[in-house]
């Protein structure tokens, strides 16, 4: 199961960010686990999460939908400012 970092850009500041219950929801339904979430000290409106993920093409799918589009604009992400990174075991 990999381990991905996700990072991007908020525009409803790091508290609204931080208790979304969106990202619970949609990762929740896919079995990925281990959520973790970071905010830049430096700027907090760069935000990030670290999680693990059972299935990459069922993420990669869910990441299209419109419900992945519509969480994240509740949660003030910009969708073109996300990068996701995954484990590399090298």
């Amino acid at each position: 199961m990999p381990t991905i970092i996700g990072h991007h850009n908020i525009t409803k500041g790091a508290e609204h960010w931080l208790s979304s219950p969106k990202r619970k929801e949609l990762f929740g339904a896919l079995g990925i686990t281990n959520i973790r979430t970071f905010v830049d000290p430096q700027n907090p409106k760069r935000v990030a999460l670290m999680m693990d993920v059972p299935d990459m093409d069922k993420l990669s799918a869910m990441m299209q939908s419109k419900a992945a589009a519509d969480a994240m604009a509740f949660d003030g992400v910009v969708p073109e400012s996300l990068v996701i990174l995954v484990e590399s075991k090298g």
